[in-house]
């Protein structure tokens, strides 16, 4: 399956913010995905930014003058309009947010805005005070309320100096949530919770000392991205939530007993269970509530007691999909897991493997099935690992 992205048809208007020259980031990266990119500028905009700029990155004339002629047919805001399939509005101002949100027309971004039947995306950029006046939050419910997308904005150090809510969203969300509409317009996982468990638990011996593993949830986060990026609502339940990807549901745990309480807390609305993450077969039984001195303990005996194997408890029917990270006879191991959890698909992967390790960007899986097949993949970045076992999940679901 090819990027979400690639050869769709985005607008991006760009408004009179400061913020304005952070756009051409987002802008340069939707083009190096494959997106066919069209820039909107009101007459505002180009007083921070050149035109030239954006035609550049994107090989394509910026619309700015309103009375201008682009294209053969009709009116240039309409033919743009009619063959845009997302908006993305960044920066927006707070006086282009209440032209939108009282249908005023009087540039080139409001123009198209009005016209298009196109999911509209709006990043706002502007003082802390201006987000937070009355006005404003009455025009944002206004747009939601009409189903217009809000990304950001974020708390930060402000153009005037000082610090509050009104920070443009960074590139890499505003890319993710672009994925992730477009994702939801057509994808196969539209209308499907996917969840999926990501990173290697810690069972704590003390306040300071765990039990731990070497994973480095990578793997999980590919498969969240993915899913998004089908249309999925995506539940992640991780240990290193600082590495998430963006635009989906996160759920931060530690331990085992803590993850299995959240998945159980997910199950009902989820159709899909991926078990990605490295779940710590054991525990220690009694972890002390103090710092263990090492000047009192110099040999120390660990009591472990076994973890609960969290997905082979689910009797839900829903489908489930595991992780064997394997050192040796990868398939015979694979198989056993494969019946012991009770699952629809075991993912094996040898984790000694220079490309297929903890902490690579690539893998090398084999996908072994309750219907008896198994296949070998070849080397493949972890999000491509991620796209051919949500083929197979896309399949079950849609059997």
């Amino acid at each position: 399956m090819s990027s979400i992205i690639e050869n769709r048809q985005i607008t991006v208007g760009v408004t009179g913010s400061i913020a304005a020259y952070k756009i051409v980031d987002v802008v340069s990266k939707l083009v190096q995905q494959g997106a066919v990119v069209d820039v909107a500028m009101t007459s505002a905009a180009v007083n921070f930014i050149s035109p030239l700029t954006f035609q550049s990155i994107t090989g394509r004339e910026p619309y700015v003058d309103m009375w201008g002629v682009h294209g053969v047919k009709g009116e240039a805001h309409i033919e743009l309009a009619r063959r845009t399939e997302l908006m993305l509005i960044a920066p927006a101002t707070a006086s282009t947010m209440a032209s939108l949100a009282h249908g005023f027309a009087d540039d080139f971004v409001t123009l198209t805005a009005l016209a298009t039947k196109a999911p509209l995306l709006i990043s706002p950029a502007m003082d802390s005070q201006m987000w937070d006046h009355d006005a404003t939050q009455i025009n944002l419910n206004l747009l939601q309320e009409r189903g217009a997308h809000f990304i950001g904005p974020e708390q930060g150090r402000l153009a005037s100096g000082q610090i509050g809510t009104g920070r443009l969203a960074e590139s890499q969300k505003i890319i993710a949530t672009i994925k992730s509409c477009l994702g939801k317009l057509e994808g196969d996982l539209t209308g499907k919770t996917v969840m999926v468990t990501a990173g290697g638990t810690r069972e704590a011996i003390d306040p300071v000392r765990y039990i731990g593993n070497r994973s480095s949830g990578k793997m999980g986060n590919a498969l969240a991205e993915a899913a998004r990026d089908r249309g999925a609502d995506v539940v992640l339940i991780t240990t290193v939530p600082e590495t998430a990807p963006e635009a989906v549901e996160v759920v931060a745990v530690e331990s085992a007993s803590e993850m299995e309480v959240a998945v159980s807390d997910h199950l009902e609305r989820s159709e899909v269970l991926i078990m990605a993450a490295a779940v710590a077969d054991y525990r220690v039984d009694q972890a002390s509530e103090q710092k263990i001195k090492r000047e009192h303990a110099k040999n120390i005996d660990l009591k472990l007691v076994p973890n609960n194997d969290i997905i082979a408890s689910i009797a839900t029917d829903i489908v489930k999909v595991a992780f064997a990270a394997e050192t040796e006879d990868l398939i015979d191991n694979a198989k056993k897991k494969l019946l012991d959890k009770n699952v629809n698909l075991i993912v094996a992967n040898n984790v000694t493997g220079e490309m297929s390790g903890f902490g690579s960007d690539t893998n090398i899986i084999t996908i072994l099935d309750d219907r008896g097949q198994i296949e070998e993949l070849p080397v493949l970045s972890k999000y491509s690992c991620a796209m051919e076992i949500l083929d197979r999940i896309s399949d079950r679901l849609g059997s």
